[in-house]
């Protein structure tokens, strides 16, 4: 693999545990929380970046749990993507 793969995917890394690890310290902070619509798009951007990495990298582990993080985020996504505005 080469360097320039080998920073990008760090990159990734970094950018998508990053986006988990501030909606985790927002809704800790009670910024933000489970309702919602940023919250779940970091969660769920988070979780894609991760889980991109973790397949380039074969970690069957890591895939497992950032597939299901993506997965358990898109249900109250999708509730609030329909409630009706105002």
């Amino acid at each position: 693999m080469k360097i320039g793969s080998l920073m990008l995917y760090q990159l990734v890394s970094i950018v998508g545990a990053s986006l988990i690890l501030a909606a985790y310290a927002g809704n800790q902070r009670g910024w933000t929380g489970p309702r919602s619509l940023g919250y779940n798009v970091m969660n769920l951007l988070g979780a894609l970046l991760l889980l991109w990495v973790a397949v380039v990298d074969r970690r069957l582990g890591f895939i497992l749990l950032e597939a299901v993080w993506a997965a358990v985020t898109l249900p109250p996504l999708y509730r609030i993507l329909r409630e009706p505005v105002g």
